[in-house]
Parts: structure tokens; C-alpha cells; sequence
């Protein structure tokens, strides 16, 4: 949805509530691509404080649908997101490209409100996506997923000048355990 700022920017103190639709169905941080399952319209308000200077407030619910980063099962992930945002009309996109604050989702008079929700699922976007904290992940010779059991893979023989250091771990796991 694009919004027209210019009826906003009539005058200072001036005001206005959106609640926008959005159809964006994939989430494309980079090369990867992920189904969006859920989303609610975003609410956004834009003041006029003055001199043509724009206080954008709003927030975006939505869930994603990413994969583990060990197993790779898919995992919903919520996003609820409030955000708060500046804009000064009277600079140009390449002032605010000089000014390396580069907002895409402003063009001429127009705000994108799909370009402006990407904008905000990748600032919040967790680093490192997981099914639950203590996923074991897959095996890394045959793939199985090792939160559903163990696989039958042949351990590979140790190094013995590293049979003491393994010891170390081995007996701080079974202290672990108790």
C-alpha cells in the first residue's frame, strides 16, 4: 500500500492514523525466502511536527515460518513489532543516501508500507533461529535429526594425544548429569 504524504504534510501539528493491509506472503532477507503464515494489518500514525519534518510510529504483527539453524525443521516465529521513525521531506533520497540514512520505503511524497515492514522484520530478525534451546541438531554424516534419537553412525576413532582432554569432558558431563 502506498501512502501519499503530501495530504500529512498540509500542515504542521497535522496528523494521521493508517491501518494497512499488508500482502506481502514471503519474507526475503537476502537470497533466503520464507513463507509468512499470519499477519494483521499495521497500524501506523504520521505527524507533521513541523517544518516539514515527519514522526512515523507504528507496529507489525506477523508470523514467519524459518528453519532451525541445527536441525532445520521449520519453526513458527512471532514477530511483534513497535517501531518509531523520522523523516525530514525537505532533504532529497540522495541527501539522505549522502547521509547514509537511506529509507526506502519513502520515494518523492509516497510511503511504501511493504517496503517499510521488510525494512523492520530485518532489523528484527533473530540472529540465529532455533525449534527449542537445547535442539541437538543433525548428525553430520547422515543427516538424521538428532532431537529425535541417535543415529547409527560409526564414531570415528579419536586422536590418542587427545584421549586425555576427551577424558576431562566425559567426567564433567557425568558431574553435569547428577
Amino acid at each position: 500500500m502506498l501512502i501519499h504524504l503530501s495530504e500529512v504534510l498540509s500542515a504542521a501539528g497535522k496528523q494521521k492514523t493508517y491501518h494497512a493491509e499488508l500482502l506481502m506472503d514471503r519474507f526475503c532477507p537476502g537470497e533466503q525466502s520464507y513463507e509468512i503464515v499470519s499477519r494483521e494489518p499495521m497500524e501506523l500514525t504520521i505527524i507533521h511536527e513541523e517544518d516539514r519534518k515527519l514522526a512515523i510510529s507504528g507496529h507489525i504483527q506477523m508470523t514467519v515460518r524459518f528453519f532451525c539453524d541445527r536441525c532445520l525443521e521449520p519453526v513458527l516465529y512471532p514477530f511483534d513489532i513497535h517501531f518509531e521513525k523520522e523523516a525530514d521531506m525537505k532533504e532529497s533520497d540522495e541527501e539522505r543516501r549522502e547521509r547514509l540514512d537511506e529509507q526506502f520505503y519513502i520515494k518523492g511524497h509516497q510511503l511504501d508500507t511493504e517496503q517499510l515492514a521488510m525494512e523492520e522484520l530485518l532489523m528484527n530478525m533473530p540472529m540465529k533461529i532455533l525449534c527449542r534451546e537445547d535442539c541437538k541438531g543433525i548428525c553430520n554424516r547422515c543427516g538424521a535429526n538428532l532431537n529425535e534419537g541417535t543415529c547409527h553412525c560409526e564414531e570415528e576413532p579419536k586422536d590418542p594425544r587427545m584421549a586425555a582432554i576427551l577424558d576431562i569432558f566425559r567426567e564433567a558431563a557425568e558431574k553435569s548429569d547428577i
